[in-house]
């Protein structure tokens, strides 16, 4: 029997999925694009789940597309009809960056090595990107004639202007963990020996957190981007509105006023 796509482990309430084709890079194919789905979903349902760590075996954490796929392969046969790439991106990728940012708790990229095309851009449609020191990023997408997919023309510019964006995209130089710290594009970098302790108290540290204002504050970092200030302030309001009548804004006031640890549940305003 074949070893599982993607590997599931719970630790408290934190689920990490570990992209599982390490000989290939853990590039995606059609068969790894239906096993994330449904982990995902999975993690989505689950009520003990509090974060998510999305992290790749072996020494990346994905390459991308497998070009090798049926699913994408070129034609090469004279007068044969292009690949339908875009079908693959709206049957697999797109939903699978829009799943990543509905998520209803965190999700932590940890990119344990090399994160490139749209292995990059799964990274970085997560919540916190923390990197391993020797792990790196590249928008390889010009290095095969094609431009940046999985979200990438709408997260690059996003998180470090338009300028590197370009830089970046129309490059497709190799970025350190370090030079991605650097610039905004990531959260974090880290040693490499200190890795895998520093995204599992992250996560941990997430999971104890008041979730659904967790994901709030994603949603609304999101849409103020295509709000003006007063927009943006107005739907602040509404939002403190409803979260003021969560189990979770009573327990930190009580907790803070009694000076004493929070004991956030999550639960629904």
């Amino acid at each position: 029997m074949s070893e599982a796509l993607v590997l599931v482990a719970q630790e408290g309430a934190v689920r990490t999925l570990t992209l599982n084709r390490p000989k290939a890079l853990n590039s995606f194919t059609t068969a790894m694009h239906e096993a994330l789905a449904a982990e995902l979903k999975a993690a989505e349902a689950d009520t003990a789940v509090r974060c998510v760590v999305l992290t790749g075996a072996g020494r990346a954490f994905c390459a991308g597309q497998d070009l090798a796929d049926p699913a994408v392969a070129p034609n090469l046969a004279p007068d044969a009809r292009p690949t339908d790439v875009g079908g693959v991106i709206e049957r697999f990728y797109k939903p699978l960056a829009l799943r990543l940012r509905a998520m209803p708790v965190p999700v932590i990229a940890a990119v344990n090595g090399v994160a490139a095309g749209a292995g990059a851009n799964l990274a970085l449609g997560c919540d916190m990107v923390i990197a391993a020191r020797s792990a790196s990023f590249i928008q390889a997408f010009s290095k095969i004639g094609l431009v940046p997919d999985a979200g990438g023309t709408w997260l690059l510019p996003r998180l470090v202007g338009r300028a590197q964006a370009l830089g970046l995209a129309m490059l497709g130089d190799k970025l350190s963990a370090e030079q991605a710290e650097r610039i905004g594009l990531i959260w974090k970098c880290v040693d490499d020996a200190a890795f895998a302790d520093e995204v599992q108290t992250t996560a941990s540290r997430l999971a104890g957190l008041p979730t659904r204002a967790l994901v709030a504050t994603r949603a609304a970092i999101d849409a103020a981007q295509d709000l003006g200030f007063a927009e943006a302030l107005s739907h602040e309001g509404d939002l403190q509105r409803r979260f003021v009548a969560s189990h979770d804004y009573l327990e930190g006031v009580a907790a803070f006023m009694a000076k004493r640890p929070p004991r956030f549940d999550g639960a629904p305003e």
